[in-house]
């Protein structure tokens, strides 16, 4: 099953500055105003190589960056193989949370090999970029997300008895997130956690992007250098640590939008109860998620409702190839029954967010629905054994599935190919 290894990371030192503004969340979260903050405080943010632009000079500036930067002693390569461990403390939903996991160099599958296992649809857009960065630089500037199963708990005993000692970096950043890091570097432990993946799979919870534009490198390289290989950070699915958050869905653009035409098309396959206001709806689904329901708000900007699904039969016979695990996903079930039978917003619309675009913020789709859009959909998160079981089903969840909270920092450690 997953073949994984230490490697020697690159890493800032003590000439960049504190590492914490030397590292920022991952690229595809950051805006240009964003960007431009995080330049200001320390020049030699790792965003100057994860985020240079979109045209083939800009690639090109971010590998000469790296080459200045490796030159300059701004970033230095670790003397020895290691395993990193990595730790975030956070504060979500109103609870305290934690998680350590670790980082290292797994080996490259093609998803048809069952051993990497993606969940979600990718983009082509994204992956062109992530790979024209790659190909400039050689190097994996953020890690892939990934998950697996651990029931006994066996690689975390492991990992937390390597780390009992005061960790090499520790910063808390901007939204409250604590960050730690510590270096394995004993060669018997570093042996016990690579046996210990032996007999596992791996489940891409955050980047399918980067591994399959990792996949493209490889090829283009014909495997050379340590190509055969990428970069993760590896966490235990039943760590009580994780948190999940929902993206919820606002509709945009559609010409004479009714949401009394919505109700008529949805009654048959969904309950539909009018709620006294929005205020209603995060409790609603809450209660709702305890029972396993398949329950969505719904709000124009003037009424509220709640929709539950009635007639499972109805995702049977409208997802007649798809797995147990992927019909019962909340999202299908929306996607399906709703967006598009309904609403009548296909696929293909949706990949390009012509008339539905995402969010993770519900403040933020209730304003949309005050504003200009049509109306909003306020879901429920997808559970970490939903995720597993879509993918080990070997299918994709509809795009903006899942939002692992908090995100992994970038720039604490990066794998250099070449």
């Amino acid at each position: 099953m997953a073949e994984i290894r230490p490697f020697s990371a690159l890493r800032y030192t003590e000439k960049a500055g504190d590492v914490k503004t030397c590292v920022c969340p991952p690229y595809d979260i950051i805006s240009p105003k964003q960007k431009e903050e995080y330049l200001k405080t320390n020049p030699h943010n790792i965003i100057k190589l994860e985020l240079p632009g979109t045209d083939y000079a800009d690639y090109e500036r971010a590998a000469t960056t790296l080459d200045s930067w490796k030159e300059d002693g701004i970033l230095k390569q670790d003397e020895c193989d290691s395993i990193y461990a990595y730790e975030e403390e956070f504060t979500a939903l109103g609870k305290k949370y934690s998680f350590r996991g670790i980082v290292c160099r797994v080996k490259l599958y093609e998803f048809s090999k069952n051993v990497v296992l993606p969940h979600e649809e990718t983009l082509s857009k994204a992956k062109e970029d992530r790979f024209c960065l790659m190909n400039a630089t050689g190097c994996n500037i953020s890690q892939i997300y990934s998950l697996y199963s651990d029931k006994e708990g066996v690689t975390a005993k492991t990992v937390m008895g390597a780390t009992n000692k005061a960790p090499e970096n520790e910063f808390t950043d901007g939204d409250g997130v604590t960050h730690r890091m510590w270096r394995i570097t004993d060669k018997a432990v570093i042996d016990e956690i690579c046996d210990q993946f032996k007999e596992r799979k791996l489940y891409i919870a955050d980047g399918h992007h980067r591994y399959e534009t990792a996949l493209r490198y490889k090829k283009s390289v014909y495997g050379r250098g340590d190509s055969g290989y990428v970069m993760m950070f590896l966490i235990d699915m039943e760590n009580d640590g994780l948190v999940v958050f929902p993206t919820h869905r606002i509709i945009r653009g559609i010409e004479n939008y009714s949401t009394e035409k919505l109700i008529a098309g949805a009654k048959e396959n969904f309950a539909v109860e009018k709620l006294e206001s929005r205020d209603e709806i995060s409790a609603r689904l809450s209660a709702g998620y305890e029972k396993c329901e398949k329950v969505f708000g719904y709000y124009d900007g003037k009424e509220s409702y709640l929709f539950t699904l009635k007639n499972k039969a109805a995702c049977d016979k409208a997802m007649p190839n798809a797995s147990e695990a992927l019909k019962g996903l909340d999202v299908s079930v929306l996607h399906t029954l709703l967006l598009e039978q309904v609403l009548k917003i296909d696929k293909e619309n949706m990949a390009k967010q012509i008339n539905l675009t995402y969010t993770r913020d519900e403040a933020e789709a209730y304003a949309a629905a005050d504003g200009e859009a049509n109306a909003c959909f306020i879901i429920n998160p997808t559970r970490i054994d939903e995720i597993a079981a879509v993918a080990a089903a070997g299918e994709k969840m509809p795009q903006k599935s899942t939002y692992f909270y908090p995100k992994l920092i970038t720039g604490l450690v990066m794998n250099s190919i070449f």
